[in-house]
């Protein structure tokens, strides 16, 4: 593999400030010969900023059941590991 296509691979990471220092240090380096390499870190960088700037959506326990139900009516059958709440299960009268 040439060294050009292990940068083009290793930009993500270097986004996500998953490599080592001196890694970062060399794909800055080779950024500065192609300007490919660094058009692509530069608007990938822009990218994921603005993306973790956007407010985390909320996920509740309704959320979470909305979902599930869906997986159901699609033909999924995930497992969850916490049983369902009883107010999901139909409550049968008592006659006594």
């Amino acid at each position: 593999m040439k060294q050009e296509e292990l940068y083009e691979r290793l930009v993500d990471l270097y986004v996500g400030d998953e490599l080592p220092e001196e890694l970062m240090e060399e794909l800055e380096l080779a950024s500065t010969r192609n300007r490919q390499l660094a058009q692509d870190m530069h608007s990938l960088r822009q990218t994921v900023e603005m993306l973790r700037a956007i407010p985390q959506p909320k996920y509740r326990e309704e959320s979470f059941h909305r979902i599930l139900f869906k997986l159901y009516a699609g033909g999924a059958n995930p497992q969850p590991k916490s049983s369902p709440p009883a107010y999901f299960q139909y409550q049968l009268p008592i006659n006594g």
